[in-house]
């Protein structure tokens, strides 16, 4: 037989950095990556607002793995064989540095994805790795006639080839064939549902902000058990920001059985509650008797929400704080920091959307992301059922992932 054949289905940042990483743990193993569209790396060309949020500069694996509402516990023991540090390094020993801003979120220097699309791209042609676009395969088979290749796909372009081993990469898109392969082979596939949405919101508090941002607000929907902090950012459509699509990743499942019609709640002035906040209301009505309440927010509030979350408490904004009632500060400090947002429907990112759902996870070995149901067969990124929140937590799974399951097609596996 000719040399080992390794195919990788899906041109996204997990099936680029499987290829690569196999490729040169092994340069004598053909790898090629069939890409169904013209595009591949779309996502990451579109990631971050063009900027590609690479990674988050959280290197302890214990803390990293708790930014994954599902697939944290799997990826524990990933995260000790690859994290954040490596891809770091990974990037900068061919030229990429990155940068951490205030929030942890690591970026290019460039501040353009396009360095990550170049480095990925020119890594994979140095290390041998074919990239075969407009060319998806259509069916996936094991071959279990002695000395015959592992597994035979049939391309999208009429072809049929054969391979000793499948990278499967195809993300988390409920349409997308990976999920139909690893059902054939013997898989369960969690429904995908989506996660990192914003909200839609249509209440007079909001009608005409849209991106004003406070830069810490925390949200709850229920008896709080979902609860997030964050920034939040009014949008023209409600409400976004990180405090939101935390939320929602964390809450995935849950807002989808709703149909994603809810109450939420935001408090806008934490670490405040109601009640404390009444009271530090009642100390700048003693302090400040003159000012009028429109024109000056005590907890630093953009004018403009505290002037709606005023008169939402039915206290006149023109007033002087002097003639702010007891019962009319109770009402505000409640507006403040428990007011209820009713939220009905969502909005993703486009080309940016991520899902909780895929392959179930107890079906993989994850030392080396290879099925437990067909040997040969590993699987990388949001085919399976893992999704992060939003900072860059989906790429670094995706660049673990991919990576033990490179190395492990290529005889390297890390254990």
């Amino acid at each position: 037989m000719a040399e080992r054949s390794i195919a990788v289905i899906g041109g996204g940042a997990a099936g680029f950095f499987g290829a690569i990483a196999c490729a040169e743990a092994d340069p004598g193993c053909a790898v090629t990556i069939y890409e169904a569209t013209a595009q591949p790396l779309a996502k990451v060309r579109v990631s971050g607002g063009g900027r590609c949020n690479v990674t988050h500069a959280c290197f302890d694996p214990r803390e990293l793995a708790k930014r994954y509402p599902r697939g944290g516990r799997e990826l524990l023991g990933a995260f000790t064989r690859w994290q954040p540090r490596d891809t770091v390094a990974w990037f900068e020993s061919r030229g990429v540095k990155l940068k951490t801003e205030a929030d942890g979120r690591m970026f290019p220097v460039t501040d353009s994805s396009q360095t990550i699309v170049d480095c990925l791209m020119e890594s994979a042609r140095r290390a041998g790795v074919k990239l075969r676009t407009n060319c998806g395969v259509k069916t996936m088979a094991a071959t279990p006639e002695p000395g015959a290749r592992r597994f035979r796909l049939a391309l999208t372009a009429g072809e049929a080839v054969g391979c000793d081993g499948v990278l499967v990469a195809t993300g988390g898109n409920k349409t997308n064939a990976g999920f139909d392969f690893a059902r054939l082979l013997g898989h369960t596939i969690e429904p995908p549902v989506p996660s990192l949405f914003t909200f839609h919101i249509k209440d007079p508090r909001l009608e005409g902000l849209a991106g004003l941002s406070v830069p810490e607000a925390v949200t709850a929907v229920g008896d709080a058990k979902l609860r997030e902090s964050g920034p939040l950012l009014v949008t023209h459509w409600g409400l976004s920001g990180p405090a939101v699509l935390r939320l929602s990743a964390w809450g995935a499942r849950a807002l989808h059985e709703r149909g994603y019609k809810f109450t939420l709640r935001v408090n806008w002035a934490p670490p405040h509650n109601a009640e404390t906040l009444r009271a530090a209301l009642e100390q700048a009505k003693t302090d400040n008797p003159k000012k009028q309440l429109a024109t000056w927010c005590p907890v630093g509030l953009p004018l403009r929400l505290w002037e709606r979350l005023v008169v939402a408490a039915g206290v006149c904004a023109e007033s002087t704080w002097a003639m702010v009632s007891g019962e009319g500060l109770r009402a505000l400090a409640q507006q403040v920091c428990a007011g209820e947002f009713a939220v009905d429907g969502k909005s993703m990112f486009k080309e940016e959307f991520v899902t909780c759902g895929g392959v179930r996870l107890a079906e993989v070995d994850f030392r080396t992301m290879e099925s437990r149901c067909a040997r040969g067969l590993h699987f990388a990124g949001e085919v399976l059922d893992i999704d992060g929140i939003t900072g860059g937590f989906n790429f670094q799974a995706a660049w673990t992932t991919g990576w033990l399951a490179g190395r492990a097609l290529a005889g390297r596996a890390v254990t």
